[in-house]
């Protein structure tokens, strides 16, 4: 279920709701691609057999790679009527908290933490908590921050 309102201001009235996307799979093609795109090749992302033998018992997507998931992973969980466009403002804080295997699911909780007016539109602060299928312990937990101007 997703978080709607009927403008951008409206969000301050959705401060403290939440929503939960779906389970997505971060699979080992991703990682890789991920690797060759920031040229981080490091053997605990792109080595099987080594990573088996390794601490986290098999390869693991890199923690920038599930970071830049959030946009896939919160897409459709904010729906803001009247918004011209969203912009990505900032990071306040980012914890990467448990490794991710190649074939795990992720899935993003949403949290609106605060809305501030600005000059060019209302400024969210956006706490997601991005779950590993299984486990106790989420695998990421970042304070974003998302600049929402009204149309027009």
């Amino acid at each position: 279920m997703s978080i709607a309102v009927a403008s951008p201001e409206a969000l301050r009235e959705a401060v403290g709701a939440s929503a939960t996307g779906e389970w997505f799979a971060i699979d080992q093609d991703r990682i890789a691609a991920f690797a060759d795109a920031t040229e981080d090749w490091q053997w605990i992302h792109l080595d099987a057999e080594r990573a088996a033998a390794g601490p986290f018992g098999a390869t693991i997507a890199h923690g920038y790679l599930t970071l830049s998931l959030l946009p896939r992973l919160t897409q459709g969980l904010l729906e803001v009527g009247g918004t011209g466009m969203v912009v990505n403002y900032g990071l306040d804080k980012v914890r990467f908290l448990q490794p991710v295997t190649a074939g795990s699911r992720v899935r993003a909780v949403t949290e609106i933490a605060s809305v501030e007016p600005t000059p060019q539109g209302w400024r969210a602060g956006l706490r997601t908590t991005v779950e590993l299928e299984g486990a106790s312990r989420p695998a990421l937990v970042a304070e974003t921050l998302a600049l929402f101007v009204p149309e027009g």
